[in-house]
């Protein structure tokens, strides 16, 4: 599932769309009014998180690549039929594929929390602190996936962060002293502007410290790795330098 940073970096690609005017729309999505899509001028497109956002005069189109969707720009998929191909009168296509795609209506200002969001200008890390402290219970490595919280934080993050900051995935964020819950918001969104550096340099991958590692960097010892919380998504972790609070 593409992670925030990877979304801004569609965002970036799509960038010189807005403006043009679909000239033909198409795909196997039963959620898209295609025949009302023709003649419409794409007048941004922005991201939430892990939604793609296409906003158009009469309403908005969002998507969401869920587990193994993907994307092409100006070209297609060998063998895929599009959830949506949308083609431009000044040129181009856009086309999306294996994903959920569903109109937004009204302004997409009053249906997304934008300071929720762990890479948008309005990120407000007060507003995730007060939301984590009303979830005392929640183990921090679901916590780090609450998109109302974390808005684009996904799993790679969320074992990253963790590692870094030294805290067991299985402690409760009502656990944490006050100066370790302040450094994993800090470290969730700095992880996540590191990592859209890193995926733009196509060396991501090369600074994993713990996501997907069977050995800790730190104390040499073999991770453990589960399906942690009530999201069940892998984690690994390291008993020794990873404090359970």
């Amino acid at each position: 599932m593409p992670e925030g940073p990877s979304l801004v970096i569609l965002k970036e690609l799509a960038k010189p769309f807005e403006g043009r005017t679909i000239a033909e729309a198409h795909g196997n999505s039963s959620t898209v009014p295609y025949d009302e899509l023709p003649g419409q001028p794409i007048l941004s497109v922005r991201t939430w998180g892990k939604h793609f956002l296409i906003e158009l005069p009469l309403f908005s189109l969002r998507v969401h690549f869920l587990m193994f969707g993907s994307y092409r720009i100006d070209e297609r998929k060998d063998g895929a039929t599009p959830r949506m191909s949308l083609a431009f009168e000044e040129g181009g296509e856009l086309n999306f594929y294996t994903c959920s795609i569903k109109p937004v209506e009204g302004e997409l200002d009053d249906a997304y929390e934008w300071q929720a969001d762990v890479m948008a200008d309005e990120w407000k890390p007060a507003a995730a602190l007060k939301k984590l402290r009303a979830m005392p219970d929640t183990l921090v490595c679901d916590a780090l996936l609450d998109q109302t919280v974390f808005s684009g934080v996904g799993n790679i993050i969320k074992n990253e962060v963790l590692f870094r900051i030294r805290v067991h995935p299985e402690s409760t964020v009502g656990a944490l002293p006050a100066t370790k819950l302040r450094e994993l918001v800090k470290e969730a969104r700095q992880y996540s502007f590191q990592f859209l550096e890193w995926k733009k340099a196509y060396v991501l991958k090369q600074h994993w410290l713990a996501h997907t590692k069977r050995i800790c960097p730190r104390c040499n010892i073999a991770f453990h790795k589960a399906h942690l919380g009530k999201t069940k998504r892998r984690t690994f972790w390291c008993e020794r330098c990873q404090k359970r609070y």
